[in-house]
């Protein structure tokens, strides 16, 4: 018995250590915030998060990959006890919703596979890729309908997914198993960020509109008679409907696929029509806008580029004032247009319609003279969005002779050089000096700022020196002087501490590797000022405040530090660098509808960098350089006329206020009917009695899908 006793003891104390020893070995550490979150969190474990549990989910928010208000089961009351677990505000969340990215169901497609059992899209994408022509459509099986949590989602009669909005909660599993992407979230500040992939279904003249229109939509509306929708779809990506909707050179319009049987369809002339529609009701139509962010956004430049990039930003939740050197908004469009093309009446409604999205304006104030970049910084603006042109701009506010600084220390090459007129220089130089390109004007001005008491001038070229051999004398003078060349790289980036330029990052075009010089001054060898985001240089301030006690004292007393990148580039451009590459505009833009693409691109671009997401471009984004699947011929559509646009002509030309008229009501619905409603390898057509072949726009049959 007492053996049994000691044996049973000694057995415990072997059995204790070892579980000392273990739980010293296989000890995990739980972070106690992750407890405390999960505690707050309801414990539904719905999967309405896109996690597999509440337990998943507040570790994700912890880490960072989830928001506090990611849980769908909980209310904001949830939401504001985990922010204040881990110590931070929480912002409106703007909701998502599962939004169906093809049009033509299965049952439509002219060549589909048989799945032989197969019931699951993903598995039939791995056995033999779905359908055999359309690589991006749906397989139509319905696992996004049977994997959604909250029976949001249905499979029609075109076996396409149809989306409840009412019972939908963005959680995303939809998005997760579709093998295709076919369908994915949608929000306002999604459809504002994103820029076209090959995973999506985008037409010939979508992709050929510099502003990104969904073409097809807008006009599919005009056919239904929703004038209403097509505007609102229009201005998703375009706040300037019925001034471009007259003047546009209309790009689109070369891709339309409409071309292979007769004409084009009069995409812009539907544009004009619908944005008319609006102007004449006299109620304004606008787009869905994201919640309040908080954030305020300064735009200079009240041209369309500013006006543009202020409408999306406001679009986005933030508050967004757009400053004016002019007393009128409107930029070249106010002075640049006869006003038989573009009278001034409708460009007028068009800003007011942007005012209304929420932007707020103020004329009569010039970058550099009523006001600076560090003042507004420091009035609480979270960034700011330089636009103000160049020459062609100045001259149209008659101030072509004065030298314009818009940010501190950079100015135009061009006005280094003429105010050196007879050795006359009205421009005095830093003694630390950047020049960035210019060719043989790049080492004058480089010889001119030696001249006038620079002591460190590095110019820098994107070129090699090959390309400058004709200048090797030059050159050669140059350097000897004492200013340094740097051949192959370009401008990435500015610093500076209140009314100061101090710094400039330059990148090597070859290497991708980014160094800093220290400049006073940059002369910029282009016709207008870059695209610029400034946002205060928050590494900066802490680099230097634990560096040097100075420093700490000016951060206490409010000196600002600023730092400027560009925003991305257009996607034909996403891998070139610097300032003054291909993808920069380097005089003011060619068309309208190029400055609303840079507009939007520039508000994507500030809301990114203050929320501090990455701004680079995905590997898959649409380019014109990219071989596409694509239709080269149609079949069974029957020509059919472009509606021609009715203009004053003769004695009416004394009364017409505007030279073309626009379409009637009866015109814009028969040239709308005329759109193939495209997809990426496929179009839209009414079906074709047995022994008749054609297109007949009155058909009234269902349509059905022509794959080439």
């Amino acid at each position: 018995m007492i053996e049994a006793i000691f044996m049973m003891g000694g057995l415990g104390v072997l059995v204790g250590a070892g579980l000392a020893v273990a739980s010293k070995v296989f000890y995990v550490y739980v972070d106690p915030r992750v407890e405390a979150v999960e505690g707050v969190l309801p414990g539904a474990n719905c999967g309405g998060c896109g996690l597999p549990g509440c337990s998943s989910n507040a570790e994700a928010i912890v880490a960072g990959r989830a928001t506090p208000n990611s849980c769908v089961a909980a209310g904001d009351d949830v939401a504001a006890a985990i922010a204040s677990v881990l110590g931070v505000a929480l912002e409106v969340k703007e909701p998502d919703i599962a939004r169906p990215g093809c049009y033509f169901g299965l049952g439509d497609a002219d060549t589909k596979f048989h799945y032989n059992g197969v019931s699951d899209c993903r598995a039939a994408a791995m056995l033999n890729g779905g359908m055999k022509v359309c690589t991006i459509g749906c397989l139509g099986l319905g696992s996004c309908a049977r994997a959604c949590p909250f029976d949001a989602i249905v499979m029609g009669p075109e076996k396409l997914p149809v989306v409840d909005p009412e019972k939908c909660t963005g959680c995303g599993t939809c998005e997760r198993v579709c093998p295709k992407h076919i369908i994915s979230l949608s929000s306002v500040t999604r459809r504002i960020l994103r820029e076209y992939t090959t995973d999506e279904c985008t037409t010939p003249c979508q992709r050929r509109c510099p502003a990104g229109i969904n073409i097809r939509e807008y006009i599919r509306q005009i056919t239904l008679g929703d004038y209403h929708r097509s505007v609102q779809v229009i201005k998703e990506r375009n706040p300037f409907p019925t001034v471009i909707g007259r003047i546009c050179p209309r790009p689109c319009e070369d891709d339309c696929r409409r071309q292979f049987v007769d004409e084009p369809v009069g995409i812009n002339y539907l544009k004009r029509f619908a944005a008319d529609y609006e102007r004449e009701s006299g109620k304004r139509i606008q787009p869905y806008k994201a919640p309040r962010t908080g954030k305020k956004i300064a735009v200079v430049g009240g041209g369309v580029q500013g006006l543009s990039t202020a409408f999306f930003s406001a679009r986005l939740g933030h508050d967004a004032t757009v400053y004016e050197a002019t007393d009128r908004l409107g930029g070249l469009l106010r002075t640049a247009i006869t006003k038989d093309r573009l009278p001034l009446d409708i460009l007028d409604w068009d800003i007011e319609g942007i005012k209304e999205m929420g932007v707020a304006a103020k004329t009569g104030v010039t970058l550099g003279k009523e006001m600076d970049l560090p003042g507004l910084l420091s009035e609480g603006y979270d960034a700011v969005f330089l636009a103000t042109g160049g020459w062609d701009s100045r001259l149209t506010r008659m101030s072509g002779e004065d030298i314009e600084q818009p940010v501190p220390g950079m100015y135009l090459l061009l006005d280094l050089i003429k105010s050196d007129t007879g050795r006359s220089n009205k421009l005095g130089c830093d003694k630390d000096v950047v020049i960035a390109g210019g060719g043989k004007y790049g080492l004058k001005a480089a010889q001119i700022c030696l001249d006038l008491g620079a002591e460190n001038v590095t110019v820098l070229y994107r070129e090699t020196p090959d390309a400058l051999i004709k200048e090797k004398a030059d050159l050669d003078a140059v350097e000897k002087a004492g200013a340094r060349i740097v051949f192959g790289a370009d401008v990435s980036a500015l610093y500076g501490e209140e009314k100061k330029m101090t710094r400039v990052e330059y990148v090597d075009l070859i290497s991708g590797k980014k160094s800093t010089v220290a400049a006073g001054n940059l002369f910029f060898a282009a016709g207008r000022f870059p695209e610029l985001i400034f946002f205060k240089d928050l590494d900066a301030i802490q680099t230097e405040t634990s560096a040097d006690t100075a420093a700490t004292a000016a951060t206490a007393s409010g000196l600002i530090y600023w730092k400027a990148i560009e925003p991305y580039k257009k996607p034909e451009f996403r891998e070139d660098a610097g300032m003054l590459s291909r993808g920069s505009e380097m005089t003011d833009f060619s068309a309208a509808i190029r400055a609303i693409g840079a507009g939007r691109r520039g508000a994507a671009s500030i809301h990114e960098v203050m929320y501090g997401i990455d701004l680079t471009l995905p590997e898959n984004v649409v380019r014109p350089s990219m071989i596409y699947q694509d239709v080269d011929h149609l079949e069974n559509v029957e020509k059919a006329p472009r509606q021609v646009m009715p203009v004053c002509a003769g004695k009416e030309r004394i009364t017409c206020k505007e030279l073309e008229k626009g379409y009637t009501e009866q015109m814009a619905r028969k040239e709308a009917a005329r759109c193939l409603q495209c997809g990426l390898i496929c179009y839209e057509r009414p079906s074709v009695p047995e022994g008749r072949s054609g297109h007949t726009l009155e058909s009234t049959t269902p349509p059905a899908t022509s794959a080439a």
